[in-house]
């Protein structure tokens, strides 16, 4: 049996179809409701866990930490989790996300942290511009902003206070100037590369691929269609096979990992989201369908357990 752990119900809605239509038993643990008895042992089967950093934005606060303490009782007695503890530990911060990157020498942009408006305007005094805010714990681009110039950020600072991040820490971080108005994001399933989607970031930075996440097509000054969400068919780059061996180290079976070139080639990671979903136009335009690579994985762990 499959056990999916999570706590949002529409985005797992495309999974659930496809789960059921290539016969793969599964049940949900919906993490906002669901308790295990953590003093009796777990079922049998393996855990694949959807968890996400934006979980208080849907009204489940504590629901992760919650989840962390399940995951370790799930490993302590050998059962197999799929993104399991240190996965999810990496989905809920974006300062632990940025140092496992730079440990295995991936380009992370220039970020700093703080907790409090008096050290963001510190920080900000020094900081190079244009620097973008962001929430630590976040998901869905909460918090991303740009500011231009110090004294455009300190005209906002208070504005900012208004809705803090969950977990009280604030990121201040360099903008990265691309010659071209998008940024890539690379799919991984088992470790293994599945393929890179190109996201127009020209409408903002909130940039889930999920389908109830999306907004409509933009056109560009020329007035031609410009889909958001777009699969790379044949990708090829280098950095494939360093973000694999990054997912490995990590402990990370299933993730979107996000990066964006600047005018000089440099390529640049910022984001590794392991609570990933998939854009369903874009794979039917791209006749590829990340939901039955998904399933055809998991049958195979299910099989060895």
């Amino acid at each position: 049996m499959l056990y999916i752990l999570h706590e949002n119900d529409q985005w797992l809605a495309p999974f659930r179809e496809t789960f059921a239509e290539m016969g793969l038993p599964f049940t949900e643990w919906h993490m906002a409701s669901f308790l295990p008895d953590l003093a009796a042992e777990p079922p049998r089967g393996i855990f694949y866990v959807r968890m996400s950093a934006s979980a208080h934005t849907r009204g489940h606060s504590g629901v992760p930490e919650l989840t962390a303490g399940v995951l370790c009782w799930l490993e302590r007695h050998g059962r197999r989790v799929i993104n399991g503890s240190a996965a999810l530990d990496l989905e809920l911060s974006k300062m632990r996300q940025y140092q496992a990157l730079m440990a295995h020498k991936l380009p992370v942009p220039l970020t700093y942290a703080a907790r409090s408006p008096e050290q963001l305007l510190g920080l900000a005094r020094n900081m190079p511009c244009p620097f973008v805010t962001k929430h630590n714990r976040a998901g869905m681009g909460l918090g991303v902003e740009r500011f231009d110039s110090f004294d455009a950020f300190e005209i906002r600072l208070d504005v900012l206070a208004e809705t803090p991040p969950v977990d009280g820490v604030t990121l201040l971080q360099v903008y990265i100037d691309s010659p071209e108005p998008f940024i890539t994001r690379c799919e991984f399933i088992g470790g293994k590369f599945v393929y890179a989607l190109r996201v127009d970031t020209s409408g903002g930075f909130e940039l889930c691929p999920a389908d109830n996440c999306s907004v409509p097509d933009q056109l560009n000054s020329s007035e031609t269609k410009m889909l958001r969400f777009e699969i790379i068919t044949d990708y090829v780059d280098p950095i494939i096979s360093r973000y694999e061996d990054f997912l490995r180290e990590q402990q990370i079976d299933i993730a979107g990992i996000e990066f964006i070139i600047d005018r000089a080639g440099c390529k640049w990671t910022y984001d590794v989201n392991v609570n990933t979903n998939y854009n369903v136009e874009a794979e039917l335009r791209a006749g590829v369908n990340a939901h039955v690579r998904l399933v055809q994985y998991l049958k195979k762990e299910l099989a060895r357990c």
